[in-house]
């Protein structure tokens, strides 16, 4: 196998090899131009002593022969220089290049440090604010995200567990209780419906989970879908002790149906799972200036200004956790709309409550 040459070898070869390609060219030129004034006649000018005696003419060389004398001077001298200059030109062509490339090596250094334990190191910008500064903050915008991605990752994996592990524990525990002695029928009958209801939480969990995963990861199979459809169909699922208000206009949408409906589904739960007795929800659908836009707006308990974008973080139940549920919901929502490229907006309501939107292209 070939070994390659190092980018500051590349370099310095092309930067040298420019030098010699353009002192031939000097070379030759100058070499056209002299020949061209050389293209002449010698005359030789005799001069005598005034007293009609003529000195014997000297030996000169003929024209062309002088001519070439001086040519070929021309050509040995020019080659010594163009050698001399081309050897400069190597060299300093080799410390240039190293100098323009001490930053990359830099960048390469440390990225080769780095890991996913070890992501707190960031690549030094320099002055001048040149091409390699940008490539450098490029860089270190990079690893931030990274950073960010690899920390909510590492959240939400402890988060996954504890969510896991709470009912399992609870579940165990009930076991191990009521089998600690003779139980009677009643008291197994109430650690099954214990179980029973741990598990429908494990359940509801883990379909949050893939539901979280499929959306963040799966190739998406697009088809038309109406955002207003999609809330009529969802919107039985409400309790009765609401007034629920609409105004559902088309919203037309391309995007995979099924996890549009489930993203329509999660607004609704959330808007009446976190509301109040006799509480309001209010649901809206319509395009304008290309944009589909799902408006979600319920009663509830107060919020947080500062509270509102943490959530739409995994496991976080927010308003109240006496609710039941995993935390997912908001989570899914908007991980559904930015799959579909959409915008997920949310703002506290003054005297309790939340107002969610989501926007997509309309088609």
């Amino acid at each position: 196998m070939t070994p390659r040459m190092s980018a500051r070898a590349r370099l310095t070869v092309l930067f040298t090899g420019l030098v010699l390609a353009a002192g031939i060219a000097l070379i030759a030129i100058t070499h056209v131009l002299v020949r061209q004034s050389l293209e002449r006649r010698f005359t030789v000018l005799l001069l005598g002593t005034g007293h009609g005696d003529i000195p014997p003419a000297p030996d000169v060389p003929s024209a062309d022969a002088l001519r070439d004398q001086v040519v070929e001077d021309l050509l040995t001298r020019s080659a010594i220089a163009l050698t001399v200059v081309t050897a400069l030109a190597a060299l300093l062509g080799w410390l240039v290049a190293g100098k323009v490339l001490r930053p990359i090596r830099t960048m390469t250094a440390t990225a080769d440090r780095l890991s996913a334990e070890h992501l707190d190191e960031r690549v030094p910008v320099t002055a001048p604010a040149d091409e390699l500064a940008a490539l450098a903050t490029t860089l270190n915008g990079m690893l931030d995200r990274v950073q960010r991605g690899l920390d909510a990752h590492r959240m939400f994996v402890a988060n996954a567990a504890h969510e896991l592990r709470t009912p399992l524990a609870t579940t165990r525990t009930a076991v191990d209780v009521t089998l600690d002695g003779d139980p009677t029928r009643e008291e197994l009958l109430a650690m099954a419906a214990d179980v029973r209801v741990e598990t429908e939480r494990s359940q509801r969990t883990l379909d949050g989970l893939l539901v979280l995963a499929r959306a963040q990861t799966t190739r998406l199979r697009r088809a038309p879908a109406d955002l207003a459809e999609l809330a009529k169909t969802a919107l039985p699922t409400a309790d009765a002790g609401l007034t629920v208000t609409t105004r559902l206009e088309p919203a037309e949408v391309q995007g995979e149906p099924a996890l549009l409906a489930r993203m329509v589904e999660n607004l609704l739960t959330n808007a009446v799972r976190h509301n109040k007795p006799g509480g309001h929800v209010d649901v809206r659908t319509g395009t304008e200036d290309g944009t589909a836009t799902i408006r979600v707006e319920n009663t509830g308990p107060l919020v947080a200004t500062e509270d509102v974008d943490g959530l739409f973080e995994p496991f976080t139940r927010g308003l109240s956790a006496e609710h039941p549920g995993a935390g997912l919901g908001l989570s899914i929502v908007r991980a559904i709309a930015d799959a579909h490229g959409g915008d997920v907006g949310a703002q506290a309501r003054g005297d309790g409550g939340l107002v969610l939107s989501v926007r997509f292209d309309a088609v």
